[in-house]
C-alpha cells in the first residue's frame, strides 16, 4: 500500500521496537494527526481469544465518558407507543416493516446504529445479510435490542460503542477525536480497556492481549506496552 509524504514523515517518529506508555502514545497520535479534517483516535486489540468458540466470543458496549467526538445517526425498529417514545428520545429514523425494502432494494443505510424492540427482531431478521456484514444486527448484549429504547438511545447518544472481535480475533474500536484532549482520550482508553478486560473469556489459553495499537485516521499506529495495561 502506497503511503503518503506526511506518512513517512509521521512514521519516523515511532519507534516500532518501543512499546510506549498510554499517555506518551495518545501525544505521539495526537502529534502525527495532521489531515485537514478531525482525525478519529482507534484502538485495535489484538487477542489470544478463539472466536471459533462461542465461549471466546468478546462482544458488548461501553459507554465512553467523552463520548467519541462523531454524530451518531440512529434507526429504531418499533411500533405503536415504543416508536413514539423512540422518536421522542431523538432517534434519527423510525420505522418497521416499510423500511425493509428500502434497506434491501434501494440499498439505503444512512445510519450508523440500529435498535430494536424485541418483537420487532424477526422483522430485523430478514435483513441480517445487508445488517450482518456491516455489523449493524441488534444485539441484546450491545444493549440495542431491547424494550427501553430511551435509555438505548440516550446512551449512544452520549458515547456509547460497541466492541466484538472481527474474524482475525482484533477489537476494532474509535476512543475520541484527535481534537480530544490527551485527558480525554486517556480516560476513554482506560474505560473501553477496563471493559475489555473484563469481558475476557474464561477458556481462553495463554496471552489474552496480545497486542494494542492506536492510531489516528491517517497516522501511523503506536504499540502500547501490554504488560502494564494489564496490571
Amino acid at each position: 500500500m502506497k503511503r503518503g509524504k506526511r506518512y513517512a514523515e509521521a512514521a519516523k517518529t515511532v519507534d516500532r521496537a518501543v512499546q510506549y506508555d498510554t499517555a506518551d502514545a495518545i501525544a505521539l497520535v495526537k502529534s502525527n494527526a495532521s489531515a485537514k479534517f478531525d482525525e478519529t483516535v482507534e484502538v485495535h486489540i489484538r487477542t489470544g481469544c478463539d472466536g471459533r468458540h462461542a465461549e471466546q466470543q468478546i462482544r458488548g458496549a461501553v459507554v465512553l465518558p467523552h463520548g467519541t467526538g462523531k454524530t451518531v445517526r440512529i434507526l429504531v425498529f418499533a411500533k405503536g407507543p415504543k416508536a413514539d417514545e423512540a422518536q421522542a428520545a431523538g432517534a434519527d429514523f423510525v420505522g418497521a416493516e416499510e423500511l425493509i425494502p428500502k434497506i434491501q432494494n434501494e440499498g439505503w443505510l444512512d445510519f450508523d446504529v440500529v435498535v430494536a424492540t424485541p418483537d420487532m427482531m424477526g422483522v430485523v431478521g430478514r435483513l441480517g445479510r445487508v445488517l450482518g456484514p456491516k455489523g449493524l444486527m441488534p444485539n441484546p448484549k450491545a444493549g440495542t435490542v431491547t424494550m427501553d429504547v430511551t435509555k438505548a438511545i440516550n446512551e449512544i447518544k452520549a458515547g456509547k460503542i460497541e466492541y466484538r472481535l472481527d474474524k482475525n480475533n482484533i477489537v476494532h474500536v474509535p476512543v475520541g477525536k484527535a481534537s480530544f484532549t490527551q485527558e480525554q482520550l486517556a480516560d476513554n482508553f482506560q474505560t473501553l480497556m477496563d471493559a475489555i478486560m473484563k469481558a475476557k473469556p474464561s477458556t481462553v489459553k495463554g496471552a489474552y492481549l496480545k497486542s494494542v495499537t492506536m492510531t489516528s485516521t491517517m497516522g501511523p499506529g503506536v504499540k502500547l506496552n501490554v504488560a502494564k495495561l494489564t496490571n
